[in-house]
C-alpha cells in the first residue's frame, strides 16, 4: 500500500481521533440508526479524553454519512477541531463503528480495510472489438473501449481453394483487432492505474490480446473462461481481486522470508519484533513494512517524539536523543509513520498466512524489507 496520501496527517500535532464507520448496512431506518452512531462515537471519543471541538467535528461528519451510498465505510481522521482525512473503505470493519483517542492517528486497520483494494479493468472481447469496464470494491463504471475492423471477421466453412484468400483475410483482420485492443487496454491501464487486467471473451481472442499486451503488464492479467458476451459477477471478480491480493501477500513474504538470510558481510535485509523496527526507523532503513494487523506486536508501547524518526523503545532513550517531549504510541502505528516520512509503502501478509498458523511470520506481527545506505 503506497502510504503517500497519509502525509497530511502527519502534518499536525496530536492527539487525534481515529474513527472507522461501519456504512455497510442499508436499511429504510439507516439515516436515525447512523445519526445515533454519531452521537455514540462523540461519546465514546469524549470518554477517552477527547476534546470538545473535536468530538463535535466527528460528530457532524459522521452524521453527514447518514444518506451515503458508500458500500463499506470510512475512515475520519481529526484533530484539533477538524477533520483533516475522510478515506473510503475497501471493506467495513469487522467489529461495526470503531473509536480511538490517541497520540497518532491510528491508521493501522487501513491496510486490511482501504489498503490492498486492487482495481481491476475488465475486457469483454470479442473479433470486432472490446468493452471495458473498472470494478473495485466501490463497484463498477464504464470505461471505454475500442472497435477494430468490422470485415471480414468471420471463417468460411469452405475448403475450396478460391476462399483461401478470404480465409488469410479473416486472419489478418482478428490480428489487427488483437493488436487495436491490446494497445487500447494498456492506455486505458495506465490512465486508470489499474492493478489487474481481466480478459474475458473466447479462448482465441483472449490469449491474441493476451500475447500482444506490453510486457510490463504479464503479471497484471488473468483470463476468465466466460463466453463472448457475459457479464462477470460481483462475486466473480471480488474472487479473482481476492486471489491477486493473496498472491501479492505472498510475494512480498516470500522475499521477507528470504531476506532473513545473512549476506556474505554478516548482514541480513530483514528485520523483525519492535526493537530491531524502531532501531531501522531511526536510521531510515525501512524499505517496506510488513504487518499482521492483530498481531501481538502491534499494540506494544513505544515512545515517540514530534518528528517521525524519533521513537524509541524508553522514554528515557528519547532524551539521550536529545527529544524533549515525547508520549506513549502503539507500535504499528509509530512504524507507519516513520515509513510514510521516508516513502516506503506497507503491506498486510494475512492474506498469506494459513488459517492457522502455529507461527505469525514476522514474529509478533511487525516485519521489515530493509534498505542499507
Amino acid at each position: 500500500m503506497d502510504l503517500a496520501f497519509l502525509h497530511p496527517l502527519y502534518e499536525h500535532p496530536g492527539p487525534w481521533a481515529s474513527v472507522y464507520v461501519d456504512l455497510s448496512r442499508h436499511a429504510e431506518d439507516t439515516p436515525h440508526e447512523r445519526q445515533l452512531t454519531a452521537d455514540a462515537v462523540a461519546r465514546e471519543l469524549a470518554a477517552q479524553g477527547a476534546d470538545e471541538a473535536t468530538c463535535r467535528a466527528v460528530q457532524e461528519a459522521v452524521n453527514d454519512l447518514r444518506h451515503s451510498t458508500d458500500p463499506h465505510g470510512r475512515a475520519l481522521f481529526a484533530c484539533a477541531g477538524q477533520v483533516v482525512l475522510d478515506p473510503p473503505l475497501a471493506r467495513p470493519p469487522r467489529g461495526g463503528t470503531e473509536t480511538y483517542w490517541a497520540p497518532l492517528p491510528h491508521v493501522a486497520p487501513l491496510l486490511e480495510l482501504a489498503g490492498e483494494d486492487p482495481v481491476c479493468v475488465v475486457a469483454y472481447i470479442d473479433r470486432k472489438g472490446a468493452d471495458f469496464e473498472l470494478r473495485s470494491a466501490l463497484g463498477s463504471q464504464d470505461a471505454g473501449g475500442v472497435t477494430g475492423r468490422q470485415w471480414p471477421v468471420h471463417r468460411t466453412s469452405s475448403v475450396d481453394w478460391s476462399e483461401r484468400h478470404f480465409q488469410l483475410r479473416v486472419e489478418n483482420t482478428w490480428e489487427h483487432n488483437a493488436a487495436e485492443i491490446a494497445d487500447a487496454l494498456a492506455v486505458c491501464q495506465e490512465e486508470t492505474r489499474a492493478d489487474l487486467l481481466i480478459l474475458v471473451g473466447d479462448d482465441r481472442e483472449r490469449r491474441s490480446v493476451h500475447e500482444r499486451l506490453p510486457k510490463r503488464l504479464q503479471d497484471r492479467v488473468v483470463e476468465s473462461s466466460h463466453g463472448t458476451g457475459s457479464r462477470l459477477l460481483d462475486d466473480e471478480v471480488e474472487q479473482l481481486r481476492t486471489e491477486h491480493v493473496r498472491q501479492r501477500a505472498q510475494e512480498d513474504l516470500d522475499r521477507f522470508l528470504a531476506a532473513r538470510t545473512p549476506d556474505g558481510e554478516g548482514r541480513a535485509a530483514a528485520a523483525e519484533g519492535v526493537p530491531a523496527l524502531v532501531e531501522a526507523a531511526r536510521e531510515h532503513r525501512i524499505d517496506e513494512l510488513l504487518i499482521i494487523p492483530d498481531g501481538p506486536d502491534t499494540h506494544r508501547e513505544v515512545w515517540i517524539g514530534e518528528d517521525p524518526d524519533q521513537l524509541a523503545m524508553r522514554r528515557t532513550e528519547l532524551k539521550t536523543l536529545g527529544e524533549q517531549h515525547s508520549w506513549s504510541a502503539r507500535a504499528d502505528d509509530a512504524l507507519i509513520r516513520s515509513a510514510v516520512a521516508t516513502g516506503a509503502p506497507a503491506i498486510s501478509v494475512t492474506p498469506a498466512l494459513p488459517r492457522e498458523a502455529e507461527e505469525q511470520v514476522p514474529v509478533g506481527g511487525l516485519g521489515a524489507l530493509l534498505r542499507w545506505k
